[in-house]
C-alpha cells in the first residue's frame, strides 16, 4: 500500500482544484449563454436568463452538498459528472439544434445540471479541508481562489478559448479538466476512492478524449445537419461565427447562423440599398458604408462613374479579409475590396461615427438585423444623429431595416426614429423619409429606408446599365406598400427604452416560432 499523502499537499491540491473548477464552471455558463444566443437570438436577453439560472442552480446544488456523507466522494463524482455533462454541452446543444430543431429545454436541462454540481464543489472543498485537518482553516481563502478563477475564465473566453478553440472543442476541452480534477483527487485521497468510481473516471475521460480528437469532425457532422450545403469555411472569431456553405456555384454567408446573402439572390438587395440613394444624390464622391463586410454593397457603389472613394468599417477583419483574399468570395464582389478607391477600416461603426471629422455623400447602413440591444443601437436615434452630422447638406442616408411584413412594427419603428432624428440644417425638425421594399427569396419582402435633411424629389433614380433587376418601373413599386405592410404606429427606437428589439423578435416569433 503506497503511503498516504501529506495533509499539505492534500491542501495545496484542493485550493488549486478550486481555481480550475471556477474556470471550468464559468466557461460552460459562457458556452450555455454564447450557443443560446447563437440559436435562440437576443444575446442580452438569453444571458440574462442563463446567468440567473446558472447561479440558482448553484444555489441548490451548495445546499444540497450537506446531504453528501462522505465530501471527497461527492467531490470526485461531481467532478467527473461535470465533465461529462459540461464537457459534452456544446455538442449536444449544436446536435439537438440541427436534428431536433430544438435546443431551449436541453440547455436549460444541461445548465441546471452543471450549476446543482457546480454549486456543490466549494461546500464540498471547505469540508474536505476541515476533515484533514488544515490548520487556520478560512472558508474566504477558498472563495478568493474561487473568483480569481472565475476572473481568469472571463478573460480568457473572447481573447483565447473561442477564437483558437470554438465552441465545439473547448467545450471538450474543460470537460477533460474536470475529469483530470477529478483523478488527480482520486489518487490523492485514494484511501476514499472506490473501484466504481475509477471505473467511471477512466470511461469519462476516454469518451471524452475521443470526442476531442474528433471535435472537428464532430463539427463538420453538426454543421452537415444545420446546413442545407456543403460547408466550405466554418471560423470562429472573437466578433461571431462565420460560416460559408457552397453548392453547384450558390454560395451563402451565414453569421452566428443567421443568413447574409445568398449568391442566386443578392444582387436584389444589394441594388435596391446601393443605387436608389446614389442615383438621387446630388454628389457621390465620398461614400460610406457601415457594415457590409462581404463587399456586395461596394461592389455596387463602385458601379457608379462619380464614385471616387469609398470607406467601409467592419467591426470583424476576418470577414473583409476572407472577402478580399480568398478567390471564390472575392469573386462575388467583383475584387470590390482590392480597388484602390476603397479603404476598410475594422472598427465598431458607433466609434467611427462618433470619432470621425469626416463629411459624405452618401452613408450606407448594411448592418445585421436589429436583434438584440448591441446592434438595436445602430439604428437608434442617438446613432442616425451622429450619421447626420457625418453627411454633407446635399447628401442621403440609406439603412437595411428588415422586414415590413414579417416586423412590420420593426420596419415602421426605424422609420419614424429618423423622422425624430434632430436635422441639423433645419433645427426643431426631424429628417424627411422615404421608405420602400423589394421581395428577395432567401428573406422575402424586405424593407429600406433612405433619409435626408429635405424632402427627396419624385423622380426616377440615375441608373447604371445592366442592372439584375432594379429599373424604373420597379422602382416606382417598391415605394408601394400594401395593406399589411403599410405604416403602422410604433415607438421612436432610443438607447434607454430600444423598443425595436421587442417588435423585431415579437414579429419573427409570430411567424415562424
Amino acid at each position: 500500500m503506497s503511503e498516504t499523502p501529506s495533509p499539505r499537499l492534500r491542501e495545496v491540491w484542493l485550493l488549486a482544484a478550486t481555481f480550475l473548477i471556477a474556470v471550468a464552471g464559468l466557461i460552460y455558463e459562457l458556452i450555455a449563454a454564447t450557443v443560446s444566443s447563437y440559436l435562440l437570438g437576443d444575446s442580452v436577453r438569453q444571458f440574462s436568463i442563463v446567468i440567473g439560472v446558472f447561479l440558482s442552480s448553484m444555489g441548490l446544488g451548495a445546499w444540497l452538498s450537506r446531504y453528501i456523507e462522505e465530501a471527497i466522494r461527492g467531490f470526485s463524482w461531481a467532478q467527473i459528472a461535470l465533465g461529462v455533462v459540461g464537457g459534452f454541452m456544446a455538442p449536444a446543444l449544436f446536435f439537438a439544434y440541427a436534428w431536433l430543431g430544438e435546443v431551449a429545454m436541453p440547455l436549460y436541462a444541461m445548465l441546471i445540471a452543471v450549476g446543482v454540481l457546480s454549486g456543490m464543489e466549494i461546500p464540498l472543498i471547505a469540508r474536505v479541508l476541515k476533515s484533514i485537518g488544515v490548520p487556520d482553516f478560512r472558508f474566504e481563502n477558498v472563495l478568493t481562489v474561487d473568483y480569481v478563477g472565475a476572473l481568469a475564465a472571463s478573460l480568457a473566453f473572447p481573447l483565447l478559448i473561442i477564437p483558437h478553440l470554438g465552441l465545439m472543442s473547448a467545450s471538450l476541452v474543460f470537460g477533460c479538466l474536470n475529469l483530470l480534477v477529478a483523478g488527480l483527487s482520486l489518487y490523492l485521497f485514494r484511501e476514499f476512492a472506490s473501484r466504481t468510481q475509477w471505473a467511471a473516471w477512466a470511461v469519462a475521460l476516454l469518451c471524452s478524449v475521443a470526442a476531442l480528437i474528433g471535435a472537428e469532425r464532430l463539427v463538420s457532422v453538426a454543421e452537415t445537419q444545420l446546413f442545407e450545403d456543403d460547408v466550405i469555411l466554418s471560423e470562429t472569431t472573437p466578433y461571431q461565427q462565420i460560416t460559408v456553405t457552397q453548392f453547384r456555384g450558390r454560395t451563402r454567408l451565414f453569421l452566428d447562423y443567421s443568413i447574409q446573402f445568398d449568391s442566386m439572390d443578392e444582387y436584389r438587395y444589394h441594388e435596391m440599398l446601393v443605387h436608389p440613394a446614389l442615383g438621387l444624390a446630388p454628389r457621390v464622391a465620398n461614400i460610406l458604408i457601415l457594415g457590409g463586410g462581404d463587399g456586395m454593397a461596394t461592389r455596387e457603389v463602385l458601379r457608379h462613374a462619380g464614385v471616387e472613394h469609398v470607406t467601409l468599417v467592419d467591426l470583424d477583419p476576418r470577414v473583409t479579409e476572407l472577402f478580399r483574399e480568398r478567390p471564390e468570395l472575392a469573386a462575388l464582389n467583383k475584387g470590390a475590396f482590392s480597388d484602390p478607391r476603397v479603404t476598410i477600416i475594422n472598427r465598431d461603426g458607433w466609434q467611427f461615427i462618433e470619432n470621425s471629422d469626416e463629411t459624405f455623400d452618401v452613408i450606407i447602413l448594411d448592418l445585421p438585423d436589429p436583434k438584440n440591444i448591441a446592434l438595436s443601437k445602430l439604428y437608434s436615434r442617438q446613432f442616425y444623429t451622429l450619421v447626420a452630422e457625418r453627411l454633407s447638406a446635399t447628401g442621403l442616408i440609406v439603412t437595411q431595416a428588415g422586414s415590413p411584413l414579417f416586423a412590420r412594427q420593426a420596419f415602421w419603428s426605424i422609420a419614424h426614429t429618423f423622422t425624430e432624428t434632430r436635422n441639423p440644417l433645419a433645427p426643431g425638425e426631424g429628417l424627411s423619409i422615404l421608405p420602400y421594399h423589394v421581395y428577395v427569396p432567401s428573406f422575402g419582402d424586405w424593407g429600406f429606408v433612405m433619409a435626408s435633411f429635405a424632402p427627396l424629389a419624385p423622380r426616377t433614380p440615375d441608373l447604371p446599365e445592366d442592372l439584375s433587376y432594379l429599373t424604373a418601373q420597379t422602382w416606382q413599386k417598391a415605394q408601394v406598400f400594401g395593406t399589411d405592410t403599410q405604416e403602422i404606429a410604433a415607438e421612436v427606437n432610443d438607447i434607454q427604452s430600444h423598443a425595436l428589439v421587442g417588435y423585431y423578435l415579437d414579429g419573427w416569433d409570430r411567424w415562424f416560432r
